[in-house]
C-alpha cells in the first residue's frame, strides 16, 4: 500500500509537509517527502489529498472491553471489589473485543489500548497492551501483561470504607501495597534459594506471589493511579524503597510537584481531563497540566480512562491539552510515540518509522482538529 500527498507526522523527526508512506505487509517501508515517491507501486494506492498521514492512536490508560457499554452489572468487570490486593488478575480474562467501543476506537484512529483493571483495590491486577481489531483477545494481544496496576487516594478508601473493611485510609492502602510486594520478594528470595540448593523445599505455589514478582525484580512497571500530590509521593516513595518501574497515572496534582516527578524520572500519563470535577480529589483539575508537566521535563501521554471519556475523544483530549498550553505536536506524541515509549512499546509501535508495525491514521485535517475527519485507519497494514 501506498499513500500518498499528505503531511506526514513521522514523530521521530519533523513533519514532511507533503510526503508519502509506502507499507508492505505489515510494516512501514518507506517514509519520504514527494520528491522521492516512488514512481511505480503494485498495490494498493491512497491519495490523502493534502490531508494528514500519522502514526496510529495509542492510548495509554483506559477500561476498553472491560466495562461493558450499556450492559449494566452483566458486563461490568473491571474491579473485583471482595479482596484489596488482586495482581493475579489479567485483563485479557477480562476483555470483550465485541464490545461496540472497540469500532468506535478503531474510527477515531485509535489503533492500541492499555487496558486492565480499575483501581478499587490498592493491588487491582495486570494490564494488557491490545489493538482494537479482533474477535478474540488473543489474537490482539501486543503485551501482556505490560503493567501492573496499582492505586491510591479516594478510590480503594471508599470501596473497603463501605464493606467496613481495611484500607479505609490512605496510611493501610499503601501499607497492603508494601505488605505484598514485601513478600513476593521474600517468595522470589525463596524459589531462587531452592532452585540452587537441591536440600531446600520451595516454597508453595502462591498466584498473587508469582504475579507480583516480575514487578518486585523491575521486569514490570507499575501503573499507580494517583489524583492527589500527596498521593503521587506516596506512589514515588513506594516505587524508590523497592527500585520498581514507576509511572503515575492521572497525575491530577502532578503539575503541583513537578520538580518531583523529573528529579525521579517517573511519567506522568494525564487525564481524563474532559469532565467535571466529580470527586475531592480532582479538586484541582486543570488543562494545563500536561502542559505544565511537559515543560518541567517530565514525559507525559494523555488518556481518556474509557469509559470515563468516551475511547474515540483521545484525540479531542489531546487537543484540550493544546487549549491548556501544550505545543500541538507534543500533544500528538502524547497519544503516539510518547505513549508507546511510557508503555515500552515504542521499538514496534508510535511512530512512522521504517520497520515498525503498519499502524496509520489518514485525516483530512490536523489530527487534533475537532472537525477533521477521519479518511482511512490500517492497523498491521490492513485497512480497517
Amino acid at each position: 500500500m501506498l499513500i500518498k500527498n499528505g503531511a506526514v507526522h513521522t514523530m521521530d523527526g519533523p513533519i514532511i509537509e507533503n510526503g508519502y508512506v509506502a507499507v508492505t505487509g505489515s510494516k512501514i517501508a518507506q517514509v519520504g517527502p514527494m520528491t522521492e515517491c516512488p514512481a511505480r507501486w503494485e498495490g494498493e494506492i491512497i491519495d490523502a489529498q493534502g490531508g494528514h498521514i500519522c502514526p496510529g492512536f495509542i492510548d495509554a490508560h483506559c477500561h476498553l472491553g472491560m466495562f461493558g457499554d450499556a450492559l449494566g452489572f452483566e458486563s461490568d468487570d473491571g474491579n473485583e471489589e471482595t479482596d484489596p490486593c488482586t495482581p493475579q488478575l489479567r485483563a485479557i480474562d477480562a476483555v470483550n473485543p465485541l464490545d461496540r467501543c472497540f469500532s468506535e476506537a478503531r474510527a477515531a484512529g485509535v489503533t492500541t489500548v492499555l487496558t486492565g483493571p480499575g483501581s478499587a483495590n490498592p493491588v487491582s491486577g495486570q494490564f494488557a497492551a491490545v489493538k482494537t481489531d479482533g474477535r478474540w483477545v488473543d489474537a490482539m494481544i501486543v503485551r501482556a501483561p505490560v503493567s501492573m496496576k496499582l492505586a491510591l487516594g479516594e478510590n480503594p478508601k471508599q470501596v473497603y470504607h463501605d464493606r467496613d473493611e481495611t484500607p479505609v485510609t490512605r496510611m493501610a492502602t499503601a501499607a497492603i501495597i508494601r505488605e505484598n510486594l514485601r513478600k513476593a520478594a521474600e517468595y522470589g528470595e525463596k524459589l531462587d534459594k531452592a532452585a540452587q540448593d537441591e536440600d531446600t523445599d520451595p516454597p508453595d505455589y502462591d498466584a498473587k506471589l508469582e504475579a507480583l514478582l516480575p514487578v518486585v525484580r523491575g521486569e514490570l512497571p507499575v501503573h499507580i493511579h494517583a489524583h492527589r500530590a500527596d498521593d503521587i509521593a506516596t506512589g514515588a516513595r513506594v516505587a524508590k524503597e523497592f527500585r520498581l518501574k514507576c509511572v503515575i497515572v492521572h497525575g491530577t496534582e502532578g503539575y503541583l510537584i513537578p520538580e518531583l516527578l523529573a528529579q525521579e524520572g517517573i511519567p506522568v500519563i494525564t487525564g481524563p481531563a474532559l469532565g467535571d470535577r466529580s470527586k475531592p480529589e480532582l479538586a484541582n483539575m486543570t488543562l494545563e497540566t500536561p502542559a505544565l508537566l511537559h515543560r518541567a521535563g517530565v514525559e507525559i501521554a494523555i488518556c481518556t480512562d474509557h469509559p470515563e471519556v468516551p475511547i474515540q475523544y483521545l484525540p479531542l483530549c489531546a487537543a484540550l491539552a493544546v487549549k491548556g498550553g501544550l505545543e500541538e505536536e507534543a500533544a500528538l506524541a502524547a497519544i503516539t510515540i510518547s505513549a508507546a515509549r511510557i508503555a515500552g512499546l515504542d521499538k514496534t509501535l508510535g511512530s512512522l518509522t521504517p520497520g515498525k508495525e503498519a499502524d496509520v491514521v489518514i485525516t483530512d485535517r490536523h489530527p487534533l482538529e475537532l472537525l477533521g475527519k477521519v479518511e482511512a485507519v490500517l492497523i498491521g497494514g490492513r485497512r480497517i
